[in-house]
């Protein structure tokens, strides 16, 4: 099947930080763009003459509502040129050429399990999607604990949208840790530390996913593999960068 290609808007720049913003984009299509929780869509950016070195993908952070509206969140990475061209030259009216969704790092439903996510950096935006879904179609669920790292408090992504959400929700727990705030008065370090104290006993009633910096993906497999004694089925994970 050929390509279906989509043209967005970008009605809305949400600034998080100097290195991290949320994008608002307006679908121009006739039919209701439709996608998972979780899913991700593909930007043809002019940055290259090259057509693999325009391309970059973005997981949509917002729930699948019908209403074509869809959100990204992206940081500036050093020497990036895809996350360069959305924090220079995007501006509030933008068209935007995408194709998708794409991607199977989706919710496995039933959720008759304790849902573990782990997550660094905007690796949280797939989740955001997903928990909005799960709370808004009020679906079946157990016990659900989301664990955020990144470096500083001015970093923390969706902090009051999930915080609500966790004290609205009995079986949502909701953990920040960071890494460069001394001064923090919450958990520190990195995000490794608190999974393994909590679900170090292997259990086979939770899955977890991941989703983030590679380097943390990477060494939370091996750590639920190796010293934790986990299912490969148990553990479903993605990549950024």
């Amino acid at each position: 099947m050929p390509t279906t290609w989509y043209q967005a808007q970008v009605t809305q720049i949400i600034n998080v930080s100097s290195k991290i913003k949320r994008f608002i984009l307006s679908i121009d299509d006739n039919e209701v763009f439709l996608f998972e929780a979780g899913q991700f869509i593909t930007f043809d950016l002019p940055i290259s003459e090259k057509r693999l070195n325009r391309w970059r993908s973005y997981s949509i952070a917002s729930r699948p509502d019908g209403t074509n509206k869809i959100e990204l969140c992206i940081v500036h990475l050093e020497g990036g040129g895809g996350s360069a061209y959305f924090f220079t030259e995007v501006k509030i009216g933008t068209l935007l050429k995408f194709k998708g969704p794409d991607g199977s790092f989706t919710l496995k439903q039933p959720i008759d399990y304790d849902l573990v996510m782990l997550c660094t950096g905007t690796g949280i935006a797939p989740f955001k999607s997903m928990l909005d879904h799960i709370f808004f179609h009020n679906i079946t669920h157990k016990n659900i604990h989301l664990i955020f790292g990144t470096r500083k408090e001015t970093d923390i992504i969706y902090r009051q949208e999930l915080q609500t959400l966790a004290s609205e929700q009995e079986s949502l727990t909701y953990d920040v840790v960071l890494s460069q705030e001394p001064l923090w008065h919450g958990k520190k370090g990195h995000i490794h530390q608190v999974y393994l104290e909590q679900y170090g006993d292997t259990r086979p009633d939770v899955k977890f996913m991941i989703c983030g910096w590679s380097k943390m993906v990477d060494e939370a497999v091996a750590n639920l593999l190796v010293k934790c004694n986990y299912d490969r089925t148990q553990i479903h994970f993605e990549l950024y960068g």
